[in-house]
């Protein structure tokens, strides 16, 4: 276990494709959160949700917190995340990735880095989740977010994850030569078809 981490997951979205709330689906006997929930925890010393429905998730016994920059999608979560953290670096990965194995998030913890933040590529695609987030960003998500809440021409305003990442420059680590990597790690969940998929994966 990494004492010094806490594990962070980000349920913001609004699920729009899915339909429902896909955090809540279930994957065997438990709802996809509570897998992750429990994943994490056999991983880190404390595991922090941040959604803008914790209503939703009073089944769990993890510290729950909103936003603090509302419908400003995962760069809002991100930053939500280190600032209700107790520790300098955070694990942060998304509601949707319910095929992520514990080795992997430990190899990320483990890379060595002096940068900031550490993310995973595969078949030439950046991921931003799981990734190692420190504390030191959150200026700069800020500067971000607050540069787009004060854009008035109604266009789409740049405050995505990838554009924190050209201005914090990230570690970026190579997957897929990893003897731990496989094709259905990064696959994240946004339709029924693709929960079907992941349950046709896992077999239940």
């Amino acid at each position: 276990m990494f004492t010094n981490l806490n594990g962070i997951i980000l349920a913001g979205g609004k699920s729009r494709r899915m339909g429902s709330n896909k955090s809540l689906l279930k994957v065997g006997d438990k709802t996809i959160i509570e897998r992750l929930i429990d994943q994490l925890k056999d991983i880190f010393n404390e595991v922090i949700l941040v959604t803008n429905s914790p209503n939703d998730y009073k089944f769990t016994d993890i510290r729950k917190y909103k936003d603090l920059y509302p419908y400003m999608g995962p760069l809002a979560g991100i930053h939500s995340g280190l600032i209700h953290s107790n520790t300098t670096i955070n694990l942060i990965l998304t509601c949707d990735m319910p095929l992520m194995s514990k080795e992997m998030i430990e190899h990320i913890v483990q890379y060595k880095t002096d940068k900031s933040i550490t993310i995973c590529r595969d078949k030439n695609f950046i991921h931003p989740f799981p990734g190692l987030y420190s504390k030191s960003i959150i200026r700069a998500i800020e500067t971000i977010l607050n540069n787009a809440s004060r854009k008035q021409n109604g266009g789409k305003h740049k405050y995505s994850v990838s554009s924190l990442f050209n201005n914090v420059e990230p570690e970026i680590v190579e997957t897929e030569d990893l003897e731990i990597y496989n094709d259905n790690l990064f696959k994240n969940m946004n339709t029924m078809d693709d929960y079907y998929r992941i349950l046709n994966i896992l077999k239940l």
